[in-house]
């Protein structure tokens, strides 16, 4: 595969469809690329944030006379000290900047210290004395449903219907069970930080960052501050990760506090602990499923429940919850389907965007049916799914036709025709346990289990979505500028590919991603910034070329529609012109700045229906287990997969993709899951909280099927989440094949199978 230096050298380029180099590999891999947790100025104080040991509980009183008494210690701010809007948050503003009567969930901020170093200020945080009163904890969703709120805008965030086609309609045969998804954490490997630095007179802040929505963090930020968005400037930092967390604030808005209270920059960088407390979880869950269908395997309803636990804040819940209800049914033709979802705050830690978003929950419990329907109906489960699987043109629950591309039964066959591994061999490493060498041969068992996913990709229902790019050409260089946070999926690597092959140079530089000279490029969240941000760079490189194809055509003086432009060239029918864009006028200069945007979606109706998503995205998986009866170890050995991807920019980076996402897929299905006893996370820490290894993975085959998409750049799709979707269920599955035990709850614990 080449890299960056040989593609310059052979005149090859880089372009879509490559397997380019990440420009910002090789400073990972040697420790020299600088992430939010590098950033220094000389400066610059440390800040902390004070938080609730508490779930629940009334704020009668806080000191912070103790803590402004130790030497070191620059400032400490409370809810008093916000001079602008008290609360902030994604969709709706309800969650406060510190809280100031009550507190929600443990890990709530109650104030902030700046200090001369991290110890400093830890125990100025220590020593701020706050008297609770302490509350009963409302910690289950379901009883949240019918409590006395805890928040003023009630406890239930959102509920919604889905009724598609003949509600009372039945088949020959029913199945129906009630399943469970555990809390999972995000689990990126840098914590949260930032170094927020004042401007000289104190009206204005400029905020280094790692996060997923520049403009949107912006926007956030200035209504607390009390600023005009323009005195606002989030620029993006290195991001060790995301995953959806980072989608919310954390840092920001403390940190921007006390660099202006200070005057001096202030810089925040949270540890393990308390970053599992600053940032939202996935969702847990609790879905009841109906399944009817006719005898020949024929799907003829759905029937759902779905219950998601909130946390204390809505954060991203109004939108995750309506992903688990219209995803609810699988990527199944169903022509009836009777849905009902609802997300409540509790107070438990807040819950909001993770891969997958909403479809994860939802796709364990559909595909947990699929097999429970294959069983009773004597029909093979790939089969089934191959029988019911959505095709282009097919009718979705929400009454939306399918107008892109629906590869389902491809991905299905792709996934179940990758060779099976070699059984189990007298290996110790190899079984279950590993390097514990606990597992007896003979007390292990393999299964085989598949599963079927699919999600949205882009915002959905109405939900305003565009990017912005500009593109400058001079001297054959290309720069190119938008917002999209760069998190580690690739979009760098991207961007150049879409810019090399559109303007046909090798040399084109990604600016770093901002707020002052840029419009939005939206969040880096629902496998949308190949397509919206990838769509926007194109568009720009596109009209740059535009703008030399006419200078090249007055100069040569023929009309600009002999001049031909494609695959990054320009020529005319004489041969008198074959040029790239980049090389045809290298003594000018070229500037476009566009804004990009899809389709409309539309908010879903009193019955759930309506066009409320422009694409959609499929994968289908089949993994391979081995159980340890006796101790309820599993090693997952193989998981093969068929990912729709429309078209592949960097083939290596979609790999990339699927593995990392498989691995989220597989933690949730055996071993991810924040334990909470009364609101209280039991195991905030990687030492408890267990994410799988290098030596936990399983041999990922993937096969890419790439059927472009239509209006989408170079016919690319978003290809982050589907990987985690089916993946979890698929594992499950096969422990169900091996074990012979139903399984309704993820992740799957030892005593689970061992005491069952």
């Amino acid at each position: 595969m080449a890299d960056t230096a040989t593609t310059a050298a052979t005149g090859v380029r880089a372009g879509v469809g490559t397997d380019a180099a990440r420009p910002d590999g090789i400073p990972k891999v040697r420790g020299e690329f600088e992430f939010s947790s590098d950033l220094h100025r000389d400066d610059m104080v440390w800040g902390r944030t004070l938080r609730s040991p508490h779930p629940h509980a009334r704020i009668r009183a806080i000191d912070v006379g103790p803590a402004l008494a130790i030497p070191g210690v620059s400032a400490v701010i409370t809810a008093d000290d916000v001079p602008g809007a008290p609360t902030y948050g994604l969709i709706r503003a309800d969650q406060p900047v510190f809280a100031s009567d009550v507190v929600r969930y443990v890990g709530e901020a109650v104030a902030a210290v700046a200090a001369d170093h991290p110890e400093t200020a830890r125990r100025a945080c220590a020593a701020i004395r706050v008297d609770y009163e302490v509350l009963p904890p409302l910690v289950d969703a379901e009883v949240a449903l019918t409590a006395p709120p805890i928040h003023p805008d009630g406890n239930v965030v959102r509920h919604l219907e889905i009724r598609h086609g003949d509600p009372d309609a039945t088949g020959d045969v029913s199945v129906e069970g009630t399943y469970e998804v555990a809390m999972q954490d995000q689990a990126f490997l840098g914590p949260e930080s930032g170094l927020a630095i004042p401007d000289d007179d104190g009206a204005g802040v400029e905020l280094h960052v790692s996060t997923q929505f520049l403009h949107v963090d912006r926007d956030q930020l200035a209504a607390c501050l009390g600023f005009p968005p323009e005195r606002v400037r989030v620029v993006l930092s290195g991001v060790g990760g995301a995953f959806g967390a980072r989608e919310d604030l954390s840092v920001h808005i403390h940190a921007s506090l006390l660099a202006l209270r200070i005057g001096r920059p202030v810089k925040f960088s949270y540890l393990r602990d308390e970053s599992f407390l600053g940032h939202v979880h996935r969702h847990p869950a609790r879905m009841w499923f109906r399944h009817h269908a006719r005898a020949d395997g024929t799907l003829v309803k759905v029937e759902a429940r779905v219950l998601l636990d909130g946390g204390a804040y809505a954060s991203s819940s109004w939108a995750v919850l309506a992903n688990a209800a219209r995803f609810a049914p699988g990527p199944y033709k169903v022509p009836n389907a009777v849905i009902d979802a609802t997300v409540a705050r509790t107070n438990n830690p807040p819950c909001g965007a993770m891969r997958g978003f909403g479809a994860v929950q939802a796709c364990f419990g559909h595909e947990s049916q699929m097999d429970k329907l294959a069983a009773a109906l004597g029909i093979d489960p790939v089969e089934l799914r191959l029988h019911n699987a959505l095709e282009h043109g097919d009718v979705l629950v929400t009454g939306q036709r399918l107008t892109g591309t629906a590869p389902v039964a491809e991905v299905i066959r792709a996934a179940a025709a990758h060779p099976l591994p070699e059984p189990l061999g007298d290996e110790m490493l190899a079984r279950p346990g590993g390097a514990g060498r606990t597992a007896d041969r003979a007390d292990v068992r393999r299964g085989v289990g598949f599963a079927v996913g699919f999600k949205n990709l882009m915002f959905s229902e109405g939900h305003d979505d565009d990017t912005h790019a500009r593109c400058v050409l001079d001297g054959g260089i290309a720069r190119i500028t938008c917002a999209a946070a760069e998190v580690g999926q690739g979009f760098v690597t991207v961007a150049q590919q879409i810019a090399r092959t559109v303007l046909g140079t090798d040399d084109v530089v990604l600016e770093r991603a901002e707020t002052a000279t840029i419009g939005t490029a939206g969040s880096t969240s629902a496998s949308r910034q190949t397509w919206m941000s990838g769509g926007a760079v194109e568009l720009a490189c596109r009209r740059v070329v535009e703008q030399v194809r006419q200078r090249v055509a007055d100069e040569i003086g023929v009309p600009v529609a002999a001049v031909h432009v494609a695959d990054g060239r320009l020529w005319t029918d004489d041969g008198a012109l074959d040029v790239t864009p980049a090389a045809a006028r290298p003594d000018e200069r070229f500037e476009v700045t566009t804004r990009y945007a899809h389709e409309p979606t539309f908010p879903l109706d009193d019955r759930g229906q309506g066009d409320s998503d422009v694409s959609f995205a499929f994968a289908a998986h089949r993994a391979v287990v081995d159980v340890d009866l006796d101790l309820g170890l599993v090693r997952v050995v193989q998981v093969g997969t068929g990912q729709d991807v429309g078209r592949a920019i960097n083939p290596r980076a979609v790999i990339g993709q699927i593995e990392g996402g498989i691995a989220q897929g597989v933690g949730l299905a055996v071993m991810e899951e924040v334990v909470l006893v009364d609101g209280v996370v039991q195991n905030p820490s990687f030492t408890d909280y267990l994410i799988p290894t290098i030596l936990d993975m399983p041999v990922v085959a993937a096969e890419l099927i790439e059927h472009p998409e239509p209006g989408a750049p170079f016919g690319a799709k978003g290809v982050g989440e589907p990987p985690t979707i089916s993946s979890t269920p698929a594992v499950v599955a096969a422990i169900r094949a091996a074990t012979g035990l139903a399984l309704p709850r993820v992740p799957v614990r030892p005593q689970d199978i061992a005491l069952a």
